[in-house]
């Protein structure tokens, strides 16, 4: 009943910048945390970035610093801007949201499909 869609993965080289966003649609109240996770080829998925509806946010220590993300509640929209990225930031970056389920009538933890991003020269 709630879709995640993310856009803004791609190839860049070390030091560049993306920007991912992630629109959820569907049957939602609400929307408490959004976040980024990423998973890397043999890892575990990660934390990358997460913000509550107070606008809260929290980051990895990894990409504290380069990193920022920003959430716009009136289009149910998370963004990652991604600047100085590193080779290390090279995974399937998926998103996530933990909302209101109007059609269910409680609280549920959504995925999206995941977007490629590749950071290499």
């Amino acid at each position: 009943q709630v879709q995640l869609v993310e856009s803004g993965g791609g190839l860049v080289q070390p030091g560049g910048s993306l920007r991912l966003s992630c629109a959820a649609s569907g049957s939602i109240f609400s929307i408490n945390v959004m976040g980024w996770y990423r998973q890397a080829p043999g890892k575990q998925r990660e934390l990358v970035a997460a913000i509550t509806s107070g606008g809260s946010t929290n980051y990895a220590d990894s990409v504290k610093g380069r990193f920022t993300i920003s959430r716009d509640d009136a289009r149910n929209t998370v963004y990652l801007q991604m600047n100085s990225l590193k080779p290390e930031d090279t995974a399937v970056y998926y998103c996530n949201a933990d909302l209101f389920d109007s059609y269910y009538g409680t609280l549920r933890d959504y995925w999206g499909q995941g977007t490629q991003v590749t950071v290499s020269s």
